[in-house]
């Protein structure tokens, strides 16, 4: 519980941020222009509100919403989300949004997008600033990758370490190492110390690469215990830190990669289980490793927790080489910052052409998939990094051209500037009414796909 709460913290900590400086850029040019903002309200308010304060002689009311999930300005004279058709209907003010040529308006609507570029830019120039940067590098990763059998039919091999493609060289490693491999001509890696160049001679999925369960390629990591947890099923077989797992369920297994393959397909065989019975038979399997302290080859039987838990935990690789950190100065982060935001960027808009496949569709997530990947304890380098993805991302899928997304007006000012036609005010409200639907249904299948995880369907 205390895990939840700390995320949700950061989440709504991160999201409101998102949300204020983002509608503060419509703000900031609704201003400039002398547009007059009716309402600026983080979240959505429905029917009633939690908040709201108006300033003496201000036309401006502030206030908080009921619904945590976004929030807007409301700008006179503007066909949005409001679906304020009445003011519409009024003779045009000069202070209204429709009163002012296009250009002005293209910016108050471009406004929330630039903030949110800019901000994430801005963070990513502070963290280098103030943490400078660790990553592992692909080349001191010595024991090299475990490579799945669709990544040994291609030509890996377990150990294999990866220097780089025919596009570069490999630098930390992250997904951007998948990323890269998808448009690879060939690998080159080192094997046994000596370099050899593997051609790719089909298109790579990173989706499937990273979802293949073993994973395409993931680091080697040795079936070494370094701790083992009180009370469990671990320590009743006698497991010490330094042991070394040979085998589960009679499969030999040579690393800890291999043996989370294994309990995964008892973990499998588990959910077909009717019975106490059933499940009892699946979970009850023997263990064999090697003690550290005599050399000896023991084996014992388990009962694997309703989990499929042994309760032991080996080194992560983070823990296993060497990590390599850059520091920054001022000014040497801001070009830094501004080329990683950049990176981010790219890394997104590439993997979106995976959204209209299947699995893209799948791997949707809502509010649980992105509050989960802030860190369970509080951490203010992964709470900010975070956030500039997030801002990142709020910015590209806030200029997508859909209707009511800001892109979509956008879109039809762009359309009133080159053809010095406007669109009408009835064209405007149904084209609203349609991204209205397309949004909600997004919102719906995203956040589906979070329950159906979450109760282990998907």
């Amino acid at each position: 519980m205390e895990v939840f709460i700390i995320r949700l913290l950061q989440f709504l900590l991160s999201l409101s941020l998102l949300v204020v400086l983002h509608e503060g850029g419509h703000f900031f040019f609704s201003k400039l222009f002398k547009v007059r903002v009716e309402k600026f309200y983080l979240f959505f308010d429905p029917w009633f509100h939690l908040f709201e304060w108006k300033p003496k002689n201000s036309e401006t009311a502030y206030g908080i919403g009921w619904v945590p999930f976004g929030g807007y300005v409301k700008i006179a004279g503007m066909i949005d989300e409001s679906f304020d058709t009445e003011q519409m209907q009024q003779p045009v003010q000069p202070w209204e949004f429709r009163a002012k040529p296009a250009w002005q308006r293209l910016l108050i609507m471009l406004g929330g997008v630039l903030v949110n570029f800019l901000l994430a830019m801005l963070i990513y120039m502070l963290v280098l600033f103030s943490w400078g940067d660790d990553y592992i590098r692909t080349t001191d990763m010595t024991l090299g990758m475990k490579a799945n059998n669709e990544a040994k039919a291609l030509g890996f091999q377990d150990h294999d370490i990866l220097v780089g493609t025919d596009q570069g060289d490999f630098e930390a490693y992250n997904v951007d190492v998948f990323r890269q491999l998808t448009t690879a001509k060939e690998v080159r890696v080192l094997r046994n110390g000596k370099p050899v160049t593997i051609p790719i001679k089909e298109e790579l999925n990173l989706l499937d690469m990273l979802k293949q369960t073993p994973q395409f390629l993931a680091p080697f990591t040795p079936a070494l215990v370094d701790s083992v947890m009180p009370a469990s099923p671990a320590a009743k077989a006698g497991l010490q830190a330094g042991d070394k797992i040979l085998a589960v369920a009679g499969k030999p297994v040579d690393s800890y990669n291999e043996f989370t393959n294994e309990v995964g397909r008892l973990k499998d065989i588990l959910t077909t289980a009717q019975t106490h019975k059933d499940s009892l038979r699946v979970r009850t399997t023997t263990l064999q490793f090697l003690r550290a302290a005599t050399n000896d080859t023991l084996t014992k039987t388990v009962i694997l927790t309703p989990e499929m838990q042994l309760g032991f935990y080996t080194k992560p690789y983070a823990a296993l080489y060497k990590i390599t950190h850059r520091s920054y100065s001022f000014l040497e982060s801001i070009p830094a910052g501004i080329a990683y935001g950049w990176q981010q960027l790219s890394g997104y808009v590439s993997d979106l052409k995976y959204l209209f496949t299947a699995d893209g569709a799948k791997s949707l997530g809502g509010f649980g998939a992105i509050g989960s990947l802030f860190p369970p304890t509080w951490d203010w380098h992964a709470f900010w990094l975070m956030t500039a993805w997030l801002s990142i991302i709020l910015a590209f899928m806030n200029i997508l051209p859909i209707p009511i997304l800001d892109g979509g007006h956008v879109l039809f000012l762009l359309y009133e500037i080159i053809t010095k036609r406007k669109p009408s005010e009835n064209f405007l409200i149904r084209a609203q009414n349609v991204g209205l639907i397309l949004l909600i249904l997004l919102m719906v299948v995203a956040n589906l796909n979070d329950v159906l995880r979450w109760i282990g369907v998907m």
